[in-house]
């Protein structure tokens, strides 16, 4: 029994809390959300969003309310039926291909712009594209109505139907100020275009162009490609006939007069250039207006004037500055840098002829040898190398850790230079960053890291190239060796041949060998440092041998004939390994690139789809993370296709 009341209490339960719930859903209002966003811009302190508005709304436009990206702003709203302070412009492309001769399509469609002229508000520019055999630009984007009309009563009809380039030259007709729309007429599909769907849709998402299509007479197969324009451009396709067209063109004119423009001063420190915008507007029957969008924030546009170019100079018409200015001057920077840095090689000194030693020796001339023998030095430069110098005495370390790095690359800059350089580097990147960036702080750092790491990155490459070639020639090396000592001749002359007869880098460092032998240095010492040098292991196998044999006796030719064997068959099974794990480290390199390779991409072609990456704390975030698991993945690809033969 006591069960049965739990029951029957829980169901009574269950049943209030549904009834309260629909009553909830009964009583709260009802939000209409069938209002769009056609065009957000930032007057620098202010913002001004176009909303569309259904046809037939009763609005209340005291009542509108706005937000940017969540913060509400002091809006207020007004109509545009008799003009906008946002420049508008509508380009109308127009098929005047042979089959509009068909059933008086193409006197319904001179009609239908007439009704169009006649019914956009005035302050709209129109331009006018024709597309059949050629797209032809008839009318630049104007007020003057009287122009318009001229130019469609004028139009002829020819054979093709070139639709997508005709998109593509209207796309960019309505230019890239302000709210743009087109509004296109065609009764066919595509028939002879260089374009292809693609690259419309392409324009059009570039462009950032609203698309309206008005289908004549198409059957469905013809509608798909045009929906899949229209889409890329945020409007629809309408299907029409001959007698329904002019009615169709009114409806597009009449809605750009019903649109409402609302404006709003900017939330302190916004900057973003995508933002989440809402606008809220009242209506007569209760329901709100509601229009929301992730809008692309541009900059103020005025009414029949594109936007002013950057001068310099005074107000009373200074020089503009075009585009390719910028470019001149990276080059010329340019220029300089590779001037300093060919100042900063150390230029090798010329030899004396016999005539100016003898002279020398016999008359005694002091310093004549040493000016013969010197260049003629820049006293800036100088200076630069002795300030350097003075800052390597002062951190040896540093100056010895240079010193390897030089000696190991083979490179003939002295430390001091090679610090000048590296400083130069730096310095160079941040300028260059800067005038790519025009004037962007982050990435004139992100030069200068560059910079940074592109001369130690340049010795490392150096020693590894001259390590590689060491390798490779010292089976030869230790074969000519071998032969040199089963000829008779002692080891110190069995090197003196290497040094004239064999290949780089092993005869230079060979030379030294000698050099540090004539000095005292044992020549397995001297032996030892071209192994630590080029950190070797196969010479310094070869060395102990050496070391070995000289201590205990024994052919030493022939071991070095049989270390050279063992050498070469080392390398074939290195050569072998690196052929069979080849299409691992090509994968690893390209999974390891991609990212960065599509970042630097979108960075120089697209980026405002960038700046949410750095323009917000979550962007910052998901660098982070993207970043840390970048560099997991390749540590561990890189350990993967790494295999020690």
């Amino acid at each position: 029994m006591r069960g049965q009341q739990v029951v029957r209490r829980g169901a009574r339960l269950l049943i209030a809390l549904v009834a309260a719930l629909l009553a909830a859903l009964v009583v709260a209002p009802a939000y209409a959300e069938d209002g769009g966003i056609a065009h957000v811009e930032s007057t620098g302190d202010g913002i001004r969003i176009l909303v569309d508005v259904p046809a037939g709304s009763q609005l209340d436009l005291s009542g509108v309310t706005a937000t940017l990206d969540g913060k509400a702003l002091e809006a207020t709203a007004s109509s545009t039926s008799s003009g906008s302070a946002v420049k508008r412009t509508t380009v109308l492309a127009i098929d005047t291909s042979n089959s509009m001769r068909k059933q008086g399509r193409f006197e319904a469609a001179q009609q239908a712009a007439s009704t169009y002229l006649d019914a956009v508000p005035d302050d709209v520019e129109v331009g006018i594209v024709t597309f059949d055999s050629t797209v032809d630009v008839a009318l630049e984007p104007t007020t003057d109505r009287a122009a318009a009309r001229s130019v469609i009563d004028g139009l002829s009809l020819q054979r093709n139907t070139l639709l997508y380039d005709g998109i593509i030259a209207a796309t960019d007709l309505a230019g890239d100020t302000g709210q743009r729309s087109l509004l296109l007429l065609s009764d066919g599909a595509d028939a002879g275009s260089k374009a292809s769907i693609e690259d419309a849709v392409a324009a059009i998402k570039d462009a950032g162009t609203r698309v309206h299509i008005v289908g004549l007479d198409l059957s469905e197969d013809q509608l798909t490609p045009l929906r899949t324009v229209a889409e890329a451009g945020k409007g629809d396709v309408i299907t029409s006939s001959g007698s329904a067209l002019a009615a169709a063109f009114a409806e597009q004119a009449e809605a750009l007069a019903d649109q409402v423009l609302v404006t709003a001063p900017l939330p302190s420190g916004f900057s973003a250039d995508v933002a989440t915008v809402e606008v809220t507007l009242p209506t007569s029957s209760g329901a709100p207006l509601v229009a929301r969008s992730l809008a692309t924030i541009e900059a103020a546009s005025t009414p029949g004037a594109a936007a002013p170019l950057p001068t310099i100079g005074n107000d009373d018409g200074g020089f503009t500055a075009p585009d390719w200015l910028l470019w001149v001057g990276v080059g010329v920077f340019a220029v300089g840098l590779l001037s300093v840095a060919v100042l900063l090689v150390p230029a090798k000194p010329a030899p004396m002829s016999i005539a100016d030693r003898v002279t020398a020796y016999s008359t005694r001339v002091t310093g004549l040898e040493e000016r013969a023998q010197k260049p003629q030095a820049d006293p800036v430069l100088d200076q630069a190398k002795a300030a350097a110098a003075e800052i390597l005495q002062r951190n040896s370390a540093l100056n010895d850790r240079m010193t390897r790095r030089l000696t190991a690359a083979g490179s003939e800059f002295k430390p001091s230079e090679w610090l000048l350089l590296h400083v130069g580097a730096v310095l160079a990147g941040g300028v260059i960053g800067m005038l790519l960036g025009q004037g962007s702080l982050i990435l004139g750092l992100l030069f200068m890291l560059v910079g940074a790491m592109l001369p130690p990155f340049y010795l490392r490459f150096m020693a590894g190239r001259r390590k590689r070639a060491f390798d490779a020639a010292l089976p030869e090396v230790l074969q000519l060796l071998s032969g040199a000592l089963s000829a008779g001749l002692s080891l110190a002359q069995a090197v003196d041949t290497v040094v004239r007869e064999g290949p780089e880098p092993i005869a230079s460092e060979f030379k030294r060998v000698l050099v540090e032998a004539r000095i005292g240095v044992s020549i397995e010492d001297a032996f030892e440092g071209v192994a630590r040098r080029f950190e070797s292991k196969d010479f310094g196998w070869a060395v102990m041998a050496i070391r070995i044999q000289r201590q205990v006796g024994g052919n030493l030719a022939e071991l070095l004939t049989t270390v050279a064997a063992t050498m070469r068959e080392r390398q074939y099974l290195r050569r072998h390994v690196r052929a069979l794990s080849a299409e691992g480290r090509l994968s690893a390199i390209i999974l390891c690139a991609l990212p960065i390779l599509f970042a630097l991409f979108l960075f120089l072609t697209n980026r405002e789809f960038l700046h949410p990456l750095v323009a917000d704390l979550r962007g910052w975030i998901l660098l982070g993370f993207g970043v840390l698991w970048m560099s997991i993945g390749t540590f561990l690809m890189s350990r993967m296709v790494r295999v020690e033969a």
